[in-house]
């Protein structure tokens, strides 16, 4: 089956094939069996077997959210009520949600797992990663990945999240656990394995032994660094050819240096500090280093509960430098770039047929009206889904 998208006021295609013109307009596309299979002048646009028409409204590609944790229980609304009268953020607030994701069922994450995927869906969202990190034994690890994998073929095994309660005494053990046990329970759901470098979770050098295992067990590599603290974790991160090294808030010279020589994308989470209150990275800097940028939610229950990529978008261009359209670039095609995936965040012929019909004439509102909802439309491979 065929789907012509036509009367489109604004078509922003990011099309790397044609890296001239971004954005078109008066233009049409076509979506055959799941995949873009042709743009262009709406005149001449060729038949299809139905119709949606964008009513003179702005058309981009569905965002990647390359960076989430939405496989948990509970929340932490208290954590951030404190975080608002001044109390810092640290990473010890993870292992109230462990307690609450060990105890709950299969059929309660679950279900809870499909509300925050409606939710992000409904919000142009159409790939997702999404991480375990939440249950840090054998059996809640493995059980997080397999539900994860229900909704997206980005999972990522983040064992390493911050060590076990049960291991507080002995971190090298659980670091051993991680790479043995738990790493083999988990690596048939996984896509990728994660590490949470900071001081309140891993050292780089627990980190390094962690990725390693993970690689060769065959997963692709991400790495959470630099979100406190210039912690030697990009060093690492480009040292093992990771795609990703996600927060990057704090950076030295070299970091920068490092990433703009390597293909580890820089995955920026503006929700974060909005939710925590720290400061913003300086994204301008490093798209003129040359670095390559994605952005995404980090949508977890502690340090941001909010999985709206056109929020992100809009805190990018106010405080990280960002233009609107390098907003939104980093926000699709510099999502799938941290994925490692030339199929999606882009709606150049042969694509993946994912695409956001906005509530707006042109793509800029994403961040011209921030929190209003924008998304009148989101397709996802060819099928439109219901509003």
């Amino acid at each position: 089956m065929s789907l012509a998208v036509d009367n489109i006021g604004q078509l922003v295609t990011l099309d790397p094939a044609d890296p001239e013109r971004p954005v078109r307009v008066d233009a049409a596309l076509v979506i055959d069996d799941g995949r873009i299979a042709w743009v262009g002048d709406a005149r001449r646009a060729p038949a299809a077997d139905s119709r949606l028409d964008a009513r003179g409204r702005a058309v981009v590609p569905g965002f990647v959210d390359s960076h989430s944790h939405l496989v948990f229980a509970g929340d932490r609304a208290d954590e951030w009520e404190a975080r608002m009268t001044g109390v810092p953020y640290t990473a010890g607030g993870i292992l109230r949600t462990v307690a609450a994701t060990r105890a709950a069922t299969d059929d309660e994450l679950r279900a809870r797992l499909a509300r925050h995927v409606a939710e992000v869906r409904a919000q142009g969202s159409t790939t997702i990663e999404v991480k375990s990190g939440y249950g840090l034994t054998v059996a809640d690890e493995q059980r997080a990945v397999r539900l994860a994998a229900e909704v997206t073929p980005e999972t990522t095994f983040l064992g390493a999240h911050v060590v076990a309660p049960e291991y507080a005494d002995d971190r090298d053990a659980y670091v051993e656990l991680v790479c043995g046990e738990m790493l083999a329970a988990c690596a048939p759901h996984s896509r990728w394995i994660d590490v949470f470098i900071d001081a309140g979770a891993f050292t780089v050098d627990e980190a390094r032994r962690v990725l390693k295992a993970g690689r060769a067990a065959g997963l692709g590599l991400r790495v959470h660094a630099g979100q406190r603290a210039a912690d030697g974790g990009v060093a690492l991160a480009v040292e093992l050819g990771a795609a990703s090294v996600d927060h990057a808030t704090h950076l030295t010279g070299d970091d920068v240096d490092a990433l703009a020589a390597a293909s580890t994308v820089a995955t920026l989470l503006p929700l974060v500090e909005f939710s925590t209150r720290q400061s913003y990275p300086d994204a301008r800097h490093l798209i003129n280093a040359g670095v390559t940028i994605a952005i995404a939610s980090d949508a977890n229950p502690g340090s941001n509960y909010s999985s709206s990529m056109p929020l992100a978008i809009a805190l990018a261009v106010r405080e990280m430098g960002l233009t609107p359209l390098e907003a939104l670039a980093a926000a699709t095609v510099g999502g799938a770039a941290a994925l490692q995936r030339g199929d999606v965040g882009h709606l150049g012929v042969g694509a993946r047929g994912d695409l956001v019909v906005l509530q707006a004439p042109d793509f800029r509102w994403l961040g011209y009206r921030p929190g209003v909802p924008l998304v009148a439309h989101t397709v996802l491979g060819g099928e439109v889904l219901a509003s």
